[in-house]
């Protein structure tokens, strides 16, 4: 696939942006943003790179074992470390504000791996799309001094899916995958036990054949997004059935399809608008 003279410049600037930072750590979550970061920063500075994966219970077992089999794949030296964002209250009331907690959490915590391998940057996968939306994690990325290699080199999401796919890498098509927690709605303490029942909920759709969704979890209620071209296949009397005894043996009381289907953020549409201000 040939790309344009204006995305290859970005790639060239994303080169340059990464040869200026030195030694680099790079949160690596497995996503198409942070994988394309991993490998172009392995391709740049080799050995002077390092990706960090920050595990706990808001990130499914099937994105950490996808994480860990790309950067075999590339070669690209990986660490895995635990976050305690649970030892957090302000992170487990789950407001507005939950994101910035765990991403304060996560480069806390990269700042003492830099600390102990004499890395002098930390860079994220975040594009100029993400600046357009509401994720409170940028406001963490900016207090920690956190470099935005993609964003700084102007690169959109469609963009990074495009230098991936030319570069043949098999996350280029990857759908969005956040951490757990953002599908906990807002004001539901986040709780291991909530996240391990979106878990198997996922997995449990993943296994009927499905490729996006999103498991919501709103208490007694699980409501189901499923990306608008697969809506078809679940719109069925068959498939309700599945949902059903799939989320009803998981504890749910009731099992709801959201007929928008599947939308990255909709949780955000039920903040107040003061506390989006407030959360930054």
């Amino acid at each position: 696939m040939a790309i344009s003279p204006e995305l290859a410049e970005k790639r060239g600037a994303l080169d340059r942006e990464l040869g200026s930072l030195g030694r680099t750590l790079v949160a690596y979550s497995g996503g198409t943003d942070s994988a394309f970061l991993a490998w172009a920063a392995y391709r740049v500075l080799g050995r002077d790179m390092l990706a960090v994966t920050a595990d706990s219970p808001s990130l499914a077992r099937f994105e950490l074992n996808d994480a860990q089999a790309f950067a075999r794949e590339q070669g690209i030296p990986l660490a895995i470390v635990r976050t305690g964002e649970f030892g957090r209250p302000e992170y487990v009331r789950n407001d507005g504000s939950r994101c910035f907690h765990c991403k304060d959490e996560l480069f806390s915590r990269m700042e003492q791996v830099a600390a102990e391998g004499n890395f002098e940057t930390i860079a994220y996968g975040v594009n100029v799309d993400d600046q357009k939306d509401f994720r409170p994690g940028q406001r963490a990325a900016r207090e920690h001094r956190v470099a935005a290699p993609l964003a700084h080199a102007g690169l959109r999401k469609p963009e990074i899916r495009d230098l991936a796919r030319e570069a043949g890498l098999r996350i280029w098509d990857k759908p969005a995958s956040a951490c757990l927690a953002s599908r906990v709605a807002y004001g539901r303490p986040v709780t291991p036990e909530a996240l391990g029942a979106i878990e198997r909920g996922e997995e449990a759709l993943r296994e009927l054949g499905f490729r996006e969704f999103r498991v919501r979890h709103h208490g007694e209620i699980a409501r189901i997004e499923i990306g608008r071209e697969e809506m078809p296949r679940a719109l069925t009397a068959a498939m309700a059935a599945q949902f059903t005894r799939v989320f009803k043996g998981l504890g749910f009381k009731f099992v709801t399809l959201d007929l928008e289907g599947f939308r990255s953020g909709s949780m955000n549409a039920l903040l107040p608008a003061e506390e989006i201000v407030r959360a930054g």
